[in-house]
């Protein structure tokens, strides 16, 4: 698995964590910096999980909207929370990191979904970032 894989998977679970138990994600952040200064194997994949939740926290506002402009008939509060997270992440790298191919972005949050949501889930979160992609 490759760090930016894991970091991703880093994201997700900080980003999760957050909405679940409704905690600032200042707070899950600095427990999850605190935890990569304690194993050094963790640096280079927390560097990058950093950098997204940052990221998905400084540009909420527009990355729930694209979420909800190219998700038909749903809103951003009716996705499961994990979903969101996906799409969000997927978002912030589509907008704000060109440095990640369009298809390492979309691959990477099918591949999320279907592990940790559901099939349906894949599907929607391909076709949502299919089509923020296209825009």
């Amino acid at each position: 698995m490759s760090a930016r894989t894991k970091a991703r998977k880093r994201a997700l679970d900080m980003l999760y964590a957050a909405e679940l138990i409704d905690r600032p994600l200042s707070d899950v952040i600095a427990e999850e910096q605190m935890r990569a200064l304690d194993e050094p194997d963790r640096e280079s994949s927390w560097r990058y999980a950093r950098e997204i939740v940052l990221g998905v926290d400084e540009h909420a506002i527009e990355i729930d909207e694209a979420i909800e402009s190219a998700s038909r008939d749903w809103t951003i509060d009716r996705m499961p929370r994990i979903d969101r997270a996906i799409l969000r992440i997927g978002v912030w790298e589509l907008k704000y990191n060109a440095e990640v191919p369009v298809g390492v972005v979309i691959n990477e949050a099918v591949e999320s979904a279907k592990q940790y949501s559901t099939d349906d889930s894949a599907r929607f979160v391909n076709g949502v970032l299919g089509r923020i992609a296209e825009r």
